[in-house]
């Protein structure tokens, strides 16, 4: 008797594992497929290019400049998006009449509010990330030193559940197809509005995410070049958009018709230590002072190693006497140089003249008020060799675009440069005030004073005849021993 043979089995194709997704994970991946974000990244990404990323290309390629204008102007385009969408899905249930319908269901009607506000605040992140990406990958190529600021992206995507909740608690609260545009452009109004209310640098509203740093100052090149971005008022924005969207989420559990007796205790404890965080944050900007480097300056939140100055390599001039400044101006050198030019060839030389110019971080100063007193710290000039300490005009952006900024570096920064030479400034004898004026070519002085005309008399003469009687008096020039009937 012969065995059977033996028919091997039909091998069976092998399935692909798939993860098991918990409750939450598919709720998520539902209200994300079902989102009405989506349908609204072009007009976000638009008005990004419309809003941020033109104005912060106009700006010089720094990172301080375009990173802590981009974190206000790109808040101010997710606002009415962001809130306008959460308050669309917020008022679903109720628009559609299905509250009833839907109680009935497994899950609790809180759980189905949050995964709606999550999938709609993951929408958001990612069209904020693009968007940033691209202007910081642009600014990455263009900028001649430095890198990324993170802080101004940490806050703006800190701001996205905040927006996100606090449009759709709105919508939960009224569902009406007139609540979303009404709240959004609410939302809008009162952003912006908030930071008019800024005096001073011990202001609450400071705690708005739309305020990247002094609200008086605005967007200057000195600011987070020479030092570190301080990370002390981020820190509070962020604890305060934490407590603020905690607060709005857990409000949206305590109703009765949100889940169990236990769920909605959670959801209040959660609204309670969300309110006391944001109350908290409140706080601590409003014992915000700025800082002699021209940021806001937290004592509870403040790090000591964040005063230290940054290093970096200088970018010098080839003149007679070189003109250095930081890396982050190197765009500006060019224009600093042929404006200070002819003052340079004037001092070149002289008994006591700088051996170079060197640019330093100007000082900052709260004045009464909601006004900022921009300086510097310490003489003109110091060292041995000396050395000219030069502070560039604040917000240079505006002045190279309307083609004052080499009048405005000749004014200022030359008129200083001859008085550290030849004694002048405050307290200045006439024969001082005669003689800048005639290396300068300005005419400061009263007309028809008799230093006037010393000082046309002194820019009349040879560039050489000039240089030659400087070498010989200008030490009795600075002591004040040389009047005006001296002077050739």
């Amino acid at each position: 008797m012969t065995a059977a043979p033996v028919v091997p089995a039909p091998a069976r194709p092998v399935r692909a594992l798939r993860v098991p997704l918990t409750a939450a994970g598919r709720m998520l991946r539902l209200e994300l497929r079902r989102n009405v974000m989506p349908w609204l990244l072009p007009l976000t990404a638009g008005l990004f290019w419309f809003i941020t990323y033109r104005p912060s290309m106009a700006y010089p390629p720094m990172w301080n400049l375009r990173a802590m204008t981009m974190q206000g102007t790109s808040l101010a385009v997710l606002v009415p998006t962001v809130v306008g969408a959460a308050a669309w899905l917020g008022s679903r249930e109720g628009r559609h009449g299905m509250a009833e319908l839907v109680s009935g269901t497994a899950r609790p009607r809180w759980f189905r509010q949050l995964a709606a506000w999550a999938a709609t605040t993951c929408w958001a992140v990612v069209a904020y990330l693009g968007c940033v990406g691209v202007l910081y990958g642009v600014t990455a190529r263009q900028a001649a030193w430095g890198g990324p600021l993170w802080w101004p992206v940490v806050v703006g995507v800190a701001s996205l559940p905040a927006f996100s909740a606090l449009g759709f608690v709105a919508g939960a609260l009224r569902p009406s197809r007139f609540t979303p545009p009404l709240v959004a452009v609410a939302a809008f109004l009162a952003f912006e509005i908030s930071a008019q209310f800024i005096h001073g640098d011990h202001s609450y509203w400071q705690v708005s995410p739309l305020v990247a740093g002094p609200w008086e100052i605005g967007p200057d090149e000195g600011v987070a070049t020479f030092y570190p971005y301080l990370p002390d008022l981020p820190i509070a924005q962020v604890m305060f958009l934490a407590g603020l969207t905690a607060a709005l989420l857990g409000a949206l559990g305590v109703p009765a018709g949100a889940g169990g007796r236990w769920l909605r205790g959670s959801a209040a404890a959660t609204a309670v230590v969300g309110l006391v965080v944001a109350a908290t944050a409140v706080g601590l900007a409003g014992t915000g002072r700025l800082d002699v480097h021209g940021m806001i300056a937290i004592p509870a939140l403040h790090d000591a190693a964040d005063d230290d100055p940054i290093r970096y390599s200088p970018v010098c001039s080839r003149t007679a006497v070189p003109v250095c400044l930081h890396p982050a101006y190197a765009g500006y050198l060019p224009v600093v140089v042929d404006a200070l030019e002819p003052v340079l060839r004037e001092v070149a030389g002289l008994p006591g003249a700088p051996a170079r110019i060197s640019q330093v971080a100007a000082t900052y100063r709260q004045d009464p008020g909601n006004g900022v007193r921009i300086g510097r710290a310490g003489p003109p000039v110091s060292g041995t060799p000396p050395v000219f300490h030069l502070v560039l005009p604040s917000h240079l952006a505006r002045r190279t675009a309307t083609g004052d900024f080499a009048a405005e570096v000749r004014a200022t920064v030359g008129r200083d440069l001859v008085d550290a030479v030849v004694g002048g400034g405050r307290g200045a004898t006439p024969a001082q005030q005669a003689v800048a004026d005639g290396m300068l070519r300005t005419s400061t002085l009263p007309p028809g004073s008799p230093a006037a005309a010393a000082a046309r008399r002194f820019a009349a003469l040879p560039a050489a005849a000039r240089h030659a009687w400087l070498v010989d008096h200008l030490a009795a020039l600075r002591t004040g021993d040389v009047t005006l009937g001296q002077l050739p």
